[in-house]
């Protein structure tokens, strides 16, 4: 019969194949579940974290329009950005999520996260977990895959969307081009001042197809436990 690893490998193979032949993505076959945990620089205050509510896997770069602007407003490169969008990506978009605060449980909202102009915020940490699709006996693995976006790195980005005039959502990348966040414009007004304020909206991380099975030890309280409030 052969040992369960090399049943699961021809398996997937065979899947492989199939997926190649209908031009699909390897990522059908598997559910997700995304964790967003906003790091701040006081390291007694706990992080302030999040499930995603839904994962939606988008399996064409419909992006390349977003990603080729970022390079005319000189985000990054012209080299990386076609190597992005030559490589067989899976995108994870994240548009709702819930507090994991013990008080707020339960309730899903819309992503509505103020991240500028504010400096407590250190950086934030994406915690992708996976299990193939239909395996609902099985835990979620985790991932071995980095998705971290630095403060400094997206405020660089807001303060050049301060100069641009237009009113459009923006879409601003980490150096690694593995998380894009989907960010809003608002005007505040205040008696004595105007001020601008970008909000999180949506997120969406970046994940090569050949690392869906690059799995890690561990469940996800393990990985959890750093950023759990308390």
């Amino acid at each position: 019969m052969g040992d369960p690893t090399s049943r699961r490998n021809q398996t997937r193979n065979r899947l492989r194949a199939q997926l190649r032949k209908k031009r699909e993505s390897l990522a059908d076959q598997f559910d997700f579940k995304i964790y967003i945990a906003f790091v701040f620089k006081e390291k007694k205050k706990k992080s302030a974290l999040f499930e995603v509510a839904e994962v939606v896997p988008v399996m064409t770069n419909n992006y390349e329009e977003n990603i080729l602007r970022g390079v005319r407003d000189s985000s990054y490169s012209l080299e990386s950005s076609i190597e992005l969008l030559q490589k067989d990506v899976v995108q994870l978009h994240a548009p709702r999520y819930q507090s994991m605060r013990r008080d707020v449980i339960g309730c899903t909202q819309e992503m509505d996260f103020i991240l500028w102009p504010r400096n407590d915020i250190e950086k934030i940490v994406c915690l992708l977990f996976s299990r193939w699709k239909g395996a609902d006996d099985e835990p979620f693995r985790p991932v071995q895959a980095k998705f971290e976006f630095h403060h400094g790195d997206y405020e660089k980005q807001c303060l050049h969307a301060l100069g641009r005039k237009d009113k459009a959502g923006m879409v601003m990348n980490n150096p690694t081009q593995s998380v894009f966040l989907f960010m809003d414009r608002h005007h505040l007004q205040t008696p004595k001042t105007k001020a601008t304020v970008f909000k999180l909206c949506s997120l969406c991380l970046y994940l090569p197809q050949d690392q869906l099975t690059c799995w890690g030890v561990g469940d996800i309280e393990d990985h959890l436990r750093p950023y759990m409030p308390d």
